[in-house]
């Protein structure tokens, strides 16, 4: 581990343990962090809670950055499940593809991923933003509840199945729509959101290419009419 007089570390992990990487980076005592060796490692930068610089230098595996509430953290490679689980605030970048439940439950701050996305991406959302430079697979946004997802590529079977007041923007087909979703309308304001999403994960597509998605709302209070659905 080398540390540099600017409260900027390097910590390699083939030589250093999660946890003592982990405590580091909660210290709030250094401004930057480079992590070596990542190697698929699981918890990666997890429960961050200040406004620190992250660059995972290589893949990394489960739940990188989860719990992240101000950090911001950058993967140069691909992510495993739960990148960015129940993230608060800050931002975290993947340069790759990522696995199952990428930004699971995230309540804010915005998630990047420059690749792809598989299942369940974006699950029981609850204010995060997400946007995926390539697919996504299936059940993505799945009782998201608050928040943005925007696919610049393709959408899996049952998107949005169950989603309340999220917001699903996608530029690509989608194979199939979850229980009570729909496609909605594309206003202005609308347009103008997606263009700040875009511009702000640094891409540069024309909004009026994707179309949006959200509830239905006919599944908030139980109907016996709708009993098929649930």
């Amino acid at each position: 581990m080398a540390t540099l007089t600017t409260g900027t570390e390097t910590i390699d992990l083939a030589a250093v343990p999660i946890r003592e990487l982990n405590a580091k980076l909660h210290t709030g005592s250094i401004v930057a962090c480079e992590v070596l060796g990542p190697q698929g490692k699981h918890a990666i930068a997890v429960g961050l809670r200040h406004p620190i610089a992250v660059d995972v230098r290589g893949h990394a595996g489960y739940y990188c950055a989860g719990m992240n509430d101000g950090g911001t953290v950058t993967v140069h490679g691909s992510a495993g499940v739960g990148v960015a689980e129940n993230m608060m605030s800050g931002s975290v970048r993947v340069r790759g593809d990522a696995s199952q439940a990428a930004g699971a439950t995230g309540r804010g701050g915005l998630l990047v991923i420059e690749g792809s996305a598989s299942m369940r991406c974006g699950i029981s959302m609850k204010g995060i933003d997400i946007v995926v430079g390539g697919d996504i697979g299936a059940m993505s946004a799945f009782m998201a509840q608050a928040g943005r997802l925007v696919v610049c590529g393709d959408a899996g079977e049952a998107l949005g199945d169950s989603v309340y007041e999220a917001r699903i923007y996608v530029r690509g087909s989608v194979a199939s729509l979850g229980a009570d979703c729909i496609e909605k309308p594309m206003r202005d304001e609308h347009r103008a959101e997606l263009a700040e999403l875009l511009a702000a994960a640094g891409l540069d597509h024309d909004p009026a290419e994707f179309r949006r998605y959200g509830s239905a709302r006919e599944l908030y209070h139980f109907a016996a009419a709708n009993s098929a659905a649930y």
